[in-house]
């Protein structure tokens, strides 16, 4: 993060202004989103005719496999701890003494963006999709040489969130103290600033946090299940104790902690639970969870609302990951379960004929890109296009040839179509011919929103230095995988050190962006259960 530049944004969510009435199997589902207070004005119009549909795939520079070996990178970019197999030449061990004040050693984890922060509820997001992408494209991952990269970055996050948890009610949240972080500009391998720790427990809860820890050790387990049983039966043990903790001490942590609600706010804690139940249906194959996620669902507004995927709001993920289990598992469930399962798959296919621009037109496009708001523009994009690649696939494996939205049909197909174009944008297709992922093609950012790209290796500044952070020189060191925020609305990036809003990479888009690209190298004609991995 920048000198002053707070993360009011990324918890912000804008409401879109047109209301869609989505008839699908005789229901009426309107679309609802987190508003999260911000200093940045609304959108002046996201008309449903504003700029133009997504056009097919061009991928003019390169390859989807070629972007997802380099997006891989910025996951090993972002470690802390004592670095091993280190690939990034101007990194090295950091941050050792993380957790030593507690006994506990939290000296690993991700810096979360351009800052040394390590905010416990965006990694363990990170770590959730991490494991989706893996379990669902592992062979697309081994195929093109990066799966021991996806499953050195995964493990390097669970290890830090397996040690965070600390008794069965108690989580360490955070490591680093934002607002001192947040004045500094150093490099992470010498700064002195303080790390202190933030716990949630039994009377400052944080079932938002908890339950999205559960749901990423839960999802990891099901990575480690056949190479690494001990280890995996570890992290089930914990998912299942902050599942329990979670559910029972309830709370948002940014309300239990108000001065978080600067950096990532959270709306509710409820799609969490819902997220990390499902996950440990997935897990475990036991009934409870998943009987869980229906005794809930109208209680927790887990259907009905279409919404966006992101770090803050996992109903959209919840809802596709639910129907996965519905299309592939009905016969072997009970009734009752399958109804509710069917009320969640619903509301997944209303989320895609959202998506598809050519049969709804709701959403609104710059030149190509669904564009929903200011800062880190990117994120709402990746998560839309990340469950369309992942929806299309369960479709194409269950023989579903279509979805009804309204008098349209729109197939699996269609879905991978808009992912392809919102990647493509991403990677060069678009008006100003630029890729935002760094180091991919030839023409992409130079100055992004990172201390540690900004400092030269042999430099140690202090942390009010902010020389580096002034400087109008490219970044000396190339954060290659690095994903920019993204454009503004009319397409344009201004390319600054300084602009936080538009060039700060996080690694919560960058997990976003490496399961979608695994999925448009894929070709997946067959799904597996996941509750019968061995």
């Amino acid at each position: 993060m920048g000198e002053t530049s707070k993360r009011f944004s990324y918890c912000r969510f804008v409401v879109l202004p047109v209301v869609l009435v989505l008839i699908v199997a005789g229901a009426i589902f309107f679309i609802k989103n987190k508003v999260h207070p911000s200093p940045i004005p609304a959108i002046p119009s996201l008309s449903p005719t504003a700029g133009a549909p997504p056009t097919a795939p061009t991928l003019e520079n390169g390859t989807y496999g070629a972007a997802l070996t380099t997006s891989l990178l910025f996951l090993q970019i972002q470690k802390a701890g004592k670095l091993v197999n280190n690939p990034i030449p101007w990194r090295g061990d950091s941050a050792l003494n993380d957790g030593k004040e507690a006994k506990l050693d939290l000296s690993k984890g991700l810096y979360d963006a351009g800052d040394h922060m390590k905010f416990g509820f965006p990694m363990a997001f990170t770590a959730t999709v991490l494991s989706w992408t893996i379990l669902e494209y592992r062979e697309q991952l081994i195929g093109l040489g990066r799966f021991n990269f996806a499953l050195d970055s995964l493990r390097w996050i669970t290890d830090y969130l397996a040690n965070a948890h600390s008794a069965d009610n108690v989580l360490c949240i955070q490591v680093g103290d934002p607002t001192v972080d947040h004045l500094c500009w150093d490099r992470p391998e010498t700064m002195s600033e303080a790390r202190p720790l933030l716990f949630i427990n039994k009377t400052n809860p944080g079932s938002d946090v908890a339950g999205e820890t559960a749901a990423a050790l839960a999802a990891a387990s099901l990575v480690f299940k056949s190479t690494d049983p001990t280890y995996s039966s570890s992290l089930l043990k914990h998912a299942k104790q902050l599942f329990d903790f979670a559910d029972k001490y309830t709370g948002i942590y940014s309300d239990t902690f108000p001065a978080l609600a600067l950096y990532y706010k959270s709306t509710d804690y409820h799609d969490e639970l819902l997220w990390a139940a499902a996950w440990l249906y997935h897990a475990t194959g036991d009934l409870t969870y998943l009987q869980y996620t229906v005794d809930n669902a109208q209680k927790f507004k887990g259907y009905g609302d279409l919404t966006y995927f992101s770090w803050d709001d996992k109903r959209a993920g919840t809802q596709v990951l639910l129907s996965r289990v519905n299309l592939l598992s009905s016969d072997s469930l009970p009734n009752d379960i399958n109804k509710v399962l069917g009320n969640y798959r619903i509301t997944a296919e209303g989320v895609m004929c959202v998506l598809v621009p050519v049969k709804s037109m709701i959403l609104s496009y710059s030149g190509g890109l669904v564009w929903i708001q200011e800062w880190n523009s990117l994120q709402h994009t990746l998560g839309a296009s990340f469950l369309a690649t992942l929806y299309s696939h369960y479709m194409d494996a269950t023989q579903k040839t279509q979805i009804a939205c309204n008098a349209t049909r729109i197939t699996a197909n269609d879905l991978r179509k808009f992912a392809a174009s919102q990647a493509d944008y991403i990677l060069g297709s678009n008006p100003v011919k630029m890729s935002y992922l760094i180091g991919y093609g030839s023409v992409y950012p130079q100055k992004i929103h990172h201390r540690g790209a900004s400092i030269p290796a042999d430099q140690n500044p202090s942390c009010t230095d902010k020389t580096w952070l002034a400087s109008p020189d490219p970044n000396p060191n190339v954060a290659i995988g690095a994903l920019a925020g993204g454009p503004g609305f009319d397409d344009t990036y201004k390319d600054d050190r300084l602009n936080a809003v538009q060039g700060e990479p996080t690694t919560t888009s960058s997990a976003l962006f490496t399961g979608l690209l695994s999925g448009l190298a894929s070709n997946i004609t067959a799904i597996r259960n996941l509750t019968e991995i061995q």
